[in-house]
Formats: C-alpha cells, sequence, structure tokens
C-alpha cells in the first residue's frame, strides 16, 4: 500500500511458495474485520495469483484438500486461512500478476525487503517508503543475462534472483544422453525430439518471463537435454550438482559434454563438497539434491514415460511441494 504500512519477515526454513503465500495471509489479516473497499493483491508469484484467477481453491475443496493428482494439497496450512478471508469478501478482493525485476516500482521495493529479511532473518516495518533497501539480489550473485560462466558456487546458499524452472527426468536409454553422448541412433532421434520440445516451452516461458532461469544437474539424459534446449532458446542455466564430479565415471565423450555445458553454465552450484564413497551415499545426495531443487523452482519440467518408477516418486515429490507447476514431458 504506498504510503502505508509494511513489513516483512523471515522463516530459517522454507520455501518461497509459503513465504509468497504468507506475504498475501499476513497482508490482508493486517487490515482486520470488513475491508471496507476493494483490494487488489499485485504479486509476481503465478503460484498465488493464479490459484484465485483460475479457481484452483474451488477444486481443492470439492476433493477435500487433494489436487488433481489426488495428492494432498502443499502448503494447506496456509492456503486455508488465506481461501477463507478471500471467500468472506470475493467481490472486494482481486489479484494481479507483475512480472518480477521488471521495473515496478512497488514490486521491487517488496522484493528488496524479502531479500533482505532472508539474508539478515531479521524482519522490519514502518509506515510510507521504507529506507535502506539494500539490493534486489543475493550478495554475489547474478542475475539472469549477467552471464559468469561457469562461477562455481560451493554450498547450496546460492538463490536464483528470478523466475527458474528445474528440468530433470529419465536417464540414457529412453530419452538418450544429450548431443555430446554415447547413443544409438533411435537414442539419438528420441533426444533430439525432447530437446526440441523442451526448447520450444522454454522459449514460450521466455516470452512471458525474460529473466527466466533454468535449473539443471546436467545428469545424462534429460537433464543434459534441459540445458542444451536452454542453450538453444536464449535461457541461462544453472548446473545444481549434488557433489563434485558426478561425470568422474562417465565414458570419455560423456565427461567431456559435461565439461563443456558446465563451462557454458551462469553458474555452477555443488550443493555439498564431499564425494560419495558409496553408491548409497551417492542415491542420498542426489535426494537431497531433488529436494533443494523443490524448494528453490518455481516449477518443473519433467521427461518421464509414465512407466518408469523412480522417475515416478520424483514426479510425486514436486507435485506435492508444487501441485499445480509440475510439467509432464513425454519421454
Amino acid at each position: 500500500m504506498p504510503d502505508g504500512r509494511w513489513a516483512s519477515g523471515a522463516e530459517a526454513a522454507t520455501t518461497n511458495q509459503r513465504m509468497e503465500l504468507t506475504a498475501v495471509l499476513e497482508a490482508l489479516r493486517a487490515l482486520a474485520g470488513p475491508l471496507g473497499g476493494p483490494v487488489e493483491v499485485v504479486s509476481d508469484s503465478t503460484y498465488v495469483v493464479n490459484c484465485f484467477r483460475d479457481r484452483w481453491w474451488g477444486g481443492w475443496l470439492e476433493r477435500d484438500w487433494h489436487n488433481s493428482n489426488k495428492q494432498p494439497v502443499a502448503n494447506r496450512d496456509i492456503w486455508e486461512p488465506l481461501i477463507e478471508l478471500y471467500r468472506a469478501a470475493p467481490h472486494e478482493i482481486t489479484f494481479r500478476w507483475v512480472k518480477g525485476h521488471a521495473g515496478d516500482e512497488w514490486n521491487d521495493v517488496a522484493d528488496r525487503l524479502a531479500t533482505a529479511a532472508s539474508r539478515t532473518q531479521v524482519g522490519r516495518d514502518g509506515v510510507g517508503v521504507p529506507d535502506d533497501l539494500g539490493g534486489a539480489d543475493e550478495p554475489g550473485s547474478s542475475g539472469a543475462g549477467e552471464r559468469a560462466a561457469g562461477e562455481r558456487v560451493d554450498t547450496g546458499s546460492w538463490r536464483p534472483a528470478s523466475r527458474c524452472v528445474a528440468i530433470l527426468g529419465m536417464q540414457p536409454g529412453s530419452v538418450g544422453a544429450g548431443s555430446g553422448g554415447s547413443q544409438d541412433d533411435s537414442q539419438d532421434s528420441r533426444s533430439s525430439v525432447t530437446r526440441r520440445r523442451l526448447a520450444e516451452i522454454l522459449a514460450a516461458k521466455k516470452e512471458l518471463d525474460d529473466d527466466l532461469v533454468v535449473l539443471t544437474g546436467l545428469r545424462r539424459g534429460a537433464e543434459t537435454l534441459g540445458a542444451e534446449a536452454a542453450a538453444a532458446s536464449g535461457v541461462p542455466y544453472v548446473v545444481v550438482l549434488p557433489y563434485p564430479d558426478p561425470a568422474v565415471k562417465w565414458p570419455a565423450a560423456d565427461r567431456k559434454h559435461f565439461s563443456l555445458m558446465s563451462d557454458g553454465a551462469l553458474k555452477v552450484v555443488c550443493l555439498q563438497r564431499k564425494v560419495p564413497t558409496t553408491p548409497k551415499n551417492a542415491g542420498e545426495a542426489l535426494k537431497r539434491r531433488n529436494a533443494w531443487l523443490r524448494q528453490v523452482a518455481d516449477e518443473a519440467l519433467i521427461v518421464w514415460d509414465g512407466a518408469d518408477l523412480r522417475v515416478g516418486k520424483v514426479v510425486s515429490a514436486f507435485e506435492r511441494e508444487m501441485p499445480d507447476d509440475v510439467w509432464i514431458i513425454d519421454g
């Protein structure tokens, strides 16, 4: 509210989606009692805006708080009171989406307040235009378009400053290893089709959000194809590794391609410094990597044929976290 009250807050262990929801809920609660007139909620979160614009909440209530995939609605503890507030005055509350990091004055103010609260874990409040806003991005992070090829961050503390989409899914033998990998002609054909589909989707998303960033682990198969599709569609990509040098035992051609794609990344994020010593430890590190992606990404593109059980578990986990922002690409 220009010239009105403002506040920011922080939680130590949370997700983008939970904080976006919390901000809207606390803002409406701060108005207290009957609204006394129309209120427009302006947000760069499609997670929030689309729920009310497309009436997702109606289906959730009809299905007893389950989404269309019969999974429990994520973040119900925040959605439920927010939807109750909306239903009490549906003609007084409207939602409008704005593009983040695109020059909207009050969106930029909110972004800077949120960034400072996340960095310091201390909330603030006041009236009028906040002073000492600080920067919009995490210290040392590059925004989309500020290409620092292959810049490496050795912890999971980095967070993107703009909207991001995670790409993951099936492994070689189904969608292929990527253009630089070892594969037969039929795998190469499947790879080309999948890569083209991903590139078309990313190009369309870039039209809506010019600051879009792709998150990929560069595992052989869907993740490598995702990085290639990002490069083809002009979308920066960030490589998120579960541990150092995961390609060390790959065939030579695959290792070379992995290195080239890493060099072309906006950033390389490595979530742990220790190399796993057993397959079990490697699998646990990969699960932690996927959990990190679920927390950080705004949406996910998952290449899946509907039959691969391991990828099916990944799909289910992402749909629980972001039920309306997971898109399945036929593998």
